[in-house]
This record gives C-alpha cells, structure tokens and sequence, in this order.
C-alpha cells in the first residue's frame, strides 16, 4: 500500500522500519528540527534520522492547518497514513484525505489514558495492566473507534522507559497486521472508564516521603528516566530511577540501611540513582563512595 507515515519520537521509529520494510513510504512527515544540546544546534527527530537512513522523502511542516499543507498531503494519493507520536493536530482535511484515513498507534487501552501521557500515568496510577490500540482517527482527542489492541501486564519494578520500549515493538507489530487486513472493522469506544493522561510536569517529580512507600514507588518508576522524581540529600537535588517497595518502617525519609528509606507507610529501596552532573548508577555502585545521611529531605 502506499502509505504516509507521521511521528517524531524514539516510540515512533520500529513502526516505521517495520512499516516501510512492507509497503510503499510515499512521505514521512515528522516535527521540525529543534534546538538542543550546549550549542543548541538544531537537531532532526528520531523519525526523520531513520527516514533519511532509509532513503523515505521527508516533510517537517510547522503545522498541517493551512490549504497549502493540504493539499500537499492529499496529492500523495495514499492509501492509509499511520500516525505515531507525531505531536501536530492533524486538521479534518488530513484525517480524511487517505483513502482508509489515518489511524494512530496510542501506547494505552482505550479509552484509558487518552492524551499526552499514557505510559506514564498507567504506572502512576499502579495500573496491573496497560496496552497499545489502533485506533481510526477522527478530530477529538483520541476518541476514535478501534481496530485492534495488545495488552502486557505492568512488571511490579517496570520503569517507563522499560515500558516504553515494549510498548513501542507491540504497537509496530500491532499495525503491520492492521494494515494487511484493511479495511478492517472497528469498534467504538466505551463510554465509561475515560481517563485522561495530562502532561507530566515538573512539579510532579519532587519526592515527598511523607506519602506512602507504594506512592513513592509508583513516583520513582513513573517518572523514570524523564523527569526522573528526585530529593535532595545534603543539599544536592539527586534522581531516584529505579525502585522497589520493601519491608521497613521509621520516620519518613529516614535511610533504615543502604538505600532504603523509610515513608509514611513502609519503605522503598533504591535500585538506580543519578547525582547532580553524574551518569545514573547502581545504588550499591553509588554508595561505595558516598555516605547518605541519617535522614533524607
């Protein structure tokens, strides 16, 4: 089929290898480059470096909203577009210019978690089990019919990014099934059970140690490795990125022995931290040459 891919991310890229491994990448379309890194030079996307290996023709448009963008997509003539992660509103002109329309690969059980965040929030929320669906787009927030899904439980020490990578090969192998059976039924999402996965902030990632040790773990995993939870220790603000709940008790944000530290309500064990300037480590690595005080902030 000829097919217009869309996304920007490192999630994005195993759809499109895959994608582009069967069928005919008329375009790739991907979010401009971006300023980064100490000299803040302008950076391709994860997409776009993939795309450019793979020798595809790509597109960067700031926004899909005018009539020019338009009809340059409509004139593709394509067949499907696969959406994954892309970050643009697509307008109602675009969702319906491909033949079968454009379909969305969103990293939640729908519709659990629609929006920004989804991998985030299932484990926030301590959700037991998450998923990717494919979806049929349409012009409100992910509120589409569904094609297919795949489900995978949520390991008890899982990270996001550990989720994230999972993810990101089932929503690739989900599509290219899809897509080999086009047009495929789908099926209109359930009114009840609509959670919204807001944007994390990084008002989110400061720890707490008052709350409960599940919380906290649920914080230090959630948040891993972007924006990573973080406390301070002796002045020096220091990431928590893996973690784990174990027995113990004390006064909250009191280290009971290594890296255990006591909560509200039980105690969490950091696995891996980062310190200010630093590259993560192991904890066991990390105290070797540091000593943590009585009590953590």
């Amino acid at each position: 089929m000829r097919v217009i891919f869309m996304g920007t991310p490192d999630f994005s890229v195993p759809a499109l290898r895959k994608i582009a491994a069967r069928h005919e990448v008329v375009a790739v379309y991907s979010q401009p480059p971006r300023a980064a890194g100490r000299g803040q030079k302008a950076r391709p996307s994860a997409v776009q470096r993939v795309a450019e290996e793979l020798g595809l023709p790509m597109r960067t448009p700031l926004s899909l909203r005018d009539a020019e963008a338009q009809r340059e997509f409509a004139e593709l003539q394509a067949d499907v577009a696969v959406v994954v992660a892309y970050g643009l509103i697509l307008p109602k002109e675009v969702l319906d210019a491909p033949r079968f329309g454009c379909l969305n690969i969103h990293a939640s059980l729908l519709p659990r978690w629609r929006g920004a965040a989804p991998i985030h929030r299932a484990i926030l929320a301590g959700d037991a089990e998450t998923g990717v669906a494919i979806m049929q787009m349409e012009v409100g927030l992910d509120t589409g019919p569904v094609i297919a899904e795949a489900r995978t439980p949520i390991g008890v020490e899982e990270t996001t990014q550990d989720l994230h990578d999972r993810l990101s090969t089932m929503g690739a192998e989900l599509v290219v099934s899809v897509l080999a059976q086009l047009p495929a039924d789908a099926v209109a999402q359930p009114a009840d059970g609509v959670r919204y996965a807001e944007k994390i902030d990084k008002s989110e990632a400061r720890i707490d140690w008052t709350r409960s040790a599940t919380q906290i773990d649920r914080q230090i995993r959630g948040l891993s490795p972007f924006p990573g939870a973080w406390c301070e220790i002796e002045g020096e603000r220091v990431k928590l990125l893996r973690s784990r709940v174990v027995a113990g008790s004390g006064q909250a944000g009191e280290v009971l022995d290594g890296f255990r530290i006591a909560c509200g309500e039980g105690a969490v064990e950091i696995l891996l931290a980062q310190r200010s300037g630093k590259r993560p480590m192991q904890a066991d690595d990390l105290l070797r040459g540091w000593k943590l005080p009585l009590k953590l902030a």
